[in-house]
């Protein structure tokens, strides 16, 4: 006997026997959009969007109109929006909210869309770069994987970690962001480009040869609502260009386990990355419940372009506003401890 379906939402879809299913599963959508299965299950309570189809089995199928709002709605949550002002909205507004994000934070440019790179700094040294940033992005609207990361290589070799991180990462983020808000990229050539410079910079980390005697000993990682980790990587590459023993966990990891690693590998120093989505809430108590697991001697450092970490300071955390911040701190913790 089948299932009774009076208590889920969404038509059921029942389909000759045999068939595929039609639509997409709410594994398939979580992969294409990065927004997991527990958040579509609480926007469709919530927000009654997105209202998927059931099939006999009574599992969710979404359509591929579905997606395309969701994925709308996944850049302008990366841009800072909230999900209650934009979740279910038209595909038409959120195609103009996106378009306005993206006009806010381009920089300027010429007449045939040349950009104007800006360090993250201010300094010249982007003004140089700007062509090989253009042409980075060329790279990735060609698809040319192995154009690419030997232009990415190349620069990185020349420019040394820390520089090649500011003066064209930045940059090329910035102008890689913009153009997947305006829907110019597709997810999976940010994905293409997000892949290819995390190669380049472990492959320039590993090239330091930075050994367990260096110091400080920093640990890395992000919350378990935080699955960008490109930011966390360049972090990296600047602390490991200073001479630091970096050990990352990678993406999402449990706040008591982050204080657990902390505590087992000896870490005087914890980094944490925080993109422009995060729950403003889930950020503070974060790192309130971490301050309190670790040792007063063990620092907290943070970063990224969540907004609450310039709004709400945390007792004992340092938030860094740029990754040219990093050297000035750690000068001043080796200083404390000659």
């Amino acid at each position: 006997m089948l299932p009774p379906f009076s208590s889920l939402p969404g038509p059921v879809v029942p389909g000759p026997a045999g068939a595929p299913a039609r639509g997409l599963t709410i594994a398939a959508v979580e992969r294409d959009t990065g927004l997991s299965k527990d958040t579509l299950r609480v926007w469709e309570r919530r927000y009654l969007f997105p209202l998927p189809e059931r099939d006999m089995h009574g599992e969710r199928l979404y359509s591929r109109e579905q997606l395309e709002q969701l994925r709308l709605i996944k850049r302008l949550l990366d841009a800072g929006h909230r999900p209650g002002k934009v979740v279910g909205l038209p595909h038409a507004e959120l195609q103009a909210l996106g378009h306005q994000a993206g006009g806010r934070k381009q920089r300027a440019r010429g007449q045939r869309g040349k950009i104007t790179a800006t360090a993250e700094d201010g300094s010249p040294a982007a003004a140089v770069l700007a062509p090989q940033v253009q042409a980075c992005f060329e790279l990735v609207r060609r698809h040319d994987a192995p154009g690419l990361r030997s232009t990415l290589a190349s620069a990185a070799q020349e420019l040394g970690l820390a520089s090649f991180v500011s003066t064209l990462v930045v940059p090329l983020n910035k102008l890689i962001g913009d153009a997947w808000m305006n829907g110019q990229l597709e997810i999976f050539e940010e994905h293409f480009y997000t892949e290819s410079v995390t190669a380049v910079l472990r492959q320039g980390i590993g090239g330091l040869g930075n050994g367990v005697a260096a110091s400080p000993r920093v640990l890395l990682t992000t919350f378990p609502q935080e699955s960008h980790g490109l930011g966390l990587l360049m972090a990296e590459a600047f602390l490991a260009q200073q001479g630091c023993n970096c050990l990352s966990l990678g993406v999402q990891t449990p706040v008591p386990d982050i204080a657990r690693a902390a505590l087992a590998h000896g870490a005087s120093i914890v980094v944490l990355s925080f993109s422009a989505s995060l729950n403003p809430k889930d950020v503070t108590q974060g790192l309130a419940d971490l301050r309190g697991l670790l040792p007063p001697a063990v620092e907290i450092w943070t970063g990224g372009a969540c907004p609450v970490l310039q709004r709400r300071s945390v007792p004992g955390v340092y938030v860094l506003d740029s990754f040219a911040a990093i050297e000035p701190e750690l000068l001043r913790w080796r200083q404390a401890r000659p």
